[in-house]
């Protein structure tokens, strides 16, 4: 794996250091163990996570919405509705991460440190960006905002449940996530609906608009 660059080291290291974090946390015990059993020089692999745990944690995170692609590919997608794009995307996340609670459990107590709270939020976007993407967003206008803040609301909400879900397969937490997600359905239905009545109602300025540029 000498020829690999520090991005490909990332994420090929990331999985097998979360694995690890479980046991050892999310520090060099972790990422050694990783490298040795990648056949990864340990002096390279500490350069490819010279940022430390959080890269580390970044590293990962991008792994699995890597493994959540994989599962799910456009194709398969494609067939799928709208709001079930968006739960089955989820769930391929929460399969990746089924064996792993304690280990994301232990990330999220780093990332809700004060210093990283900035980093957090920016990956819980870079999460939420990437699902309504892979579902076919195309939005531009600020609906690509509000669409991916509500899901990285939900997103958190779901995992706060998944951490604790102790029921066959997480069956609770995907319950709740189909809950979630018909809430957000129903804010993005009625959300389309007062923008058409807005767009119906009187305006002034189009108004003023026409009385100087009057229709000929």
């Amino acid at each position: 794996m000498t020829d690999l660059t520090l991005d490909e080291i990332r994420l090929a290291l990331a999985p097998e250091i979360a694995a690890n974090a479980a046991f050892d946390g999310w520090g060099d015990a972790a990422r050694d163990i990783a490298a040795d059993t990648a056949g990864i020089d340990r002096d390279v692999a500490a350069l490819a996570f010279e940022g430390g745990a959080v890269q580390m944690i970044d590293a990962w995170f991008a792994a699995i919405d890597a493994a959540m692609l994989a599962q799910l590919p456009p194709e398969r997608i494609a067939a799928m509705k709208i709001r079930q794009r968006i739960a089955s995307l989820v769930e391929a996340r929460l399969d990746v991460m089924i064996g792993q609670r304690e280990s994301l459990r232990r990330a999220l107590a780093i990332l809700a440190m004060p210093q990283n709270l900035a980093r957090a939020a920016k990956l819980g976007w870079r999460t939420a960006d990437t699902i309504w993407r892979a579902a076919g967003d195309t939005a531009v206008d600020y609906n690509h905002y509000t669409k991916r803040t509500i899901l990285a609301g939900v997103y958190a909400a779901t995992i706060a449940v998944f951490l604790d879900d102790e029921s066959e397969g997480a069956a609770n937490t995907r319950a709740f996530l189909q809950r979630r997600i018909e809430g957000i359905m129903r804010f993005e239905k009625a959300k389309v609906g007062l923008t058409q009545r807005a767009a119906l109602r009187p305006s002034l300025s189009r108004f003023v608009g026409r009385l100087r540029y009057p229709v000929t």
